[in-house]
């Protein structure tokens, strides 16, 4: 295919994506997404499917989620003007504060959302995968909230790097699995928790925690989160007197920039930029950054972009975050890339910890490692777009990390 056939090819499937049109019937995002899972895992889905299309934008579904989201999960969360940030950096900055919301993350609208879901489904228990841990505290809380049994599956790395947050997932009665096989983190928990539902499709839910996966998980994420952007815009509004001119987050499996990018997407004055994790540089297995150094594939369900090698071997992670330490991305973040709605980008490991520092000692706010990423790309962006505007999704707080942090930011330190 030519250039110029691929630009008119992005520029036809921009127009759809702002006109609503994805996913499509498929379950895809232009040519990603879709659903490649084991046979015995289609009814599971089918139903799944069918319970999205009937419950999640019903009266009775969404008061019910709106209930718990204001009155448990504590929403709407904080927008913060960062003004030592804006000194430091000479723009205007502005934090959506997910930290805030119970538990610590973003991941707290979809868990619950999802919990909610799988009551209506007739689920008799809740699995669950989780990376940095914040999706499987989320997942541990709903259950509990809404008396569910979870087991969390959790990468042996992870287990370790992420200890506060396994003490959390059982005080709050979830049952936490380490995963020793592949390479020990997200990738391998998710490929335990898929394992699980298949052993009982009908009596389990899987309640996945980013917005990945085979059709309908990204769309149904995606819906859930989004009321983080859609939040996000009226508090700009009100509060700063009209829009960002840019809004960015971190990007992993790619939830919370989800959430924050899809109700902005219509806004052709706010650029919107993705940042990945760079790891230790731009080789094969130094750095998480899928969008960046991914090519096509398979993974975990859906046709997305991927970190794998000529051969086709999906390639394991390296970040100093948890939570972003993943080979594949969502898949429409993949369609954003291609269109160019959506500028994605890395930091390194040194960056993100670098960012971290500062916004500590400037804002008096710790956030997570995966959060700093955001902070290390927005810092770029305003530093070349003096005077400006900018919105940064801050996903989630970093007391889980202090076990990393001992050994990096903090070393040497009296």
């Amino acid at each position: 295919m030519s250039f110029a056939m691929a630009a008119e090819q992005a520029k036809a499937l921009l127009e759809l994506e702002l006109k609503g049109a994805f996913p499509d019937p498929r379950g895809r995002f232009g040519p990603f997404g879709g659903r490649y899972v084991p046979e015995t895992l289609v009814p599971a889905l089918d139903r799944l499917e069918e319970g999205v299309r009937r419950y999640l934008h019903a009266p009775d579904f969404q008061e019910d989620f709106v209930a718990e989201l204001t009155g448990w999960v504590g929403r709407p969360t904080p927008l913060t003007q960062a003004r030592a940030l804006s000194r430091r950096w000479g723009a205007e900055v502005w934090l959506k504060r997910e930290d805030l919301a119970h538990t610590g993350a973003h991941k707290i609208n979809n868990a619950v959302g999802q919990a909610l879901l799988a009551k209506r489904l007739g689920a008799r228990r809740i699995v669950a995968e989780t990376g940095a841990g914040q999706h499987g505290v989320a997942s541990a809380a709903a259950c509990a909230r809404l008396g569910l049994p979870c087991v969390v599956y959790m990468g042996a790395v992870d287990t370790e790097r992420q200890a506060p947050n396994v003490g959390r997932m059982k005080l709050l009665g979830a049952d936490v699995v380490p995963v020793t096989s592949g390479d020990a983190t997200l990738r391998a928990a998710i490929d335990e928790a898929l394992r699980d539902w298949v052993s009982d499709p009908m009596g389990t839910y899987y309640l996945l925690g980013s917005a990945v996966g085979p059709h309908p998980y990204p769309y149904l994420v995606r819906e859930l989160q989004s009321v983080i952007g859609r939040e996000a815009r009226q508090q700009m509004i009100e509060r700063a007197g009209g829009l960002p001119d840019a809004a960015v987050a971190c990007v992993g499996g790619g939830s919370n920039a989800i959430g924050l990018f899809h109700p902005f997407m219509n806004d052709p004055g706010v650029e919107l930029l993705g940042v990945e994790a760079g790891g230790r540089g731009p080789g094969l297995g130094d750095n998480s950054a899928t969008l960046s150094f991914g090519r096509p594939g398979v993974l975990q369900g859906c046709y997305t972009m991927l970190l794998q090698d000529e051969d086709g071997q999906v390639q394991e992670t390296h970040s100093v975050s948890a939570g972003l330490d993943y080979s594949g991305v969502g898949p429409e973040h993949s369609l954003l890339m291609v269109t160019g709605r959506v500028r994605y980008q890395q930091a390194t490991d040194e960056e993100a910890l670098e960012a971290l520092g500062e916004c500590c000692h400037a804002e008096g706010i710790l956030p997570a490692i995966e959060t700093a990423h955001a902070f290390a790309g927005a810092r770029r962006w305003a530093r070349d777009n003096p005077g400006k505007r900018i919105l940064i999704g801050l996903s989630g707080r970093g007391d889980k990390d202090m076990p990393t942090l001992q050994k990096t930011l903090l070393k040497g330190m009296p």
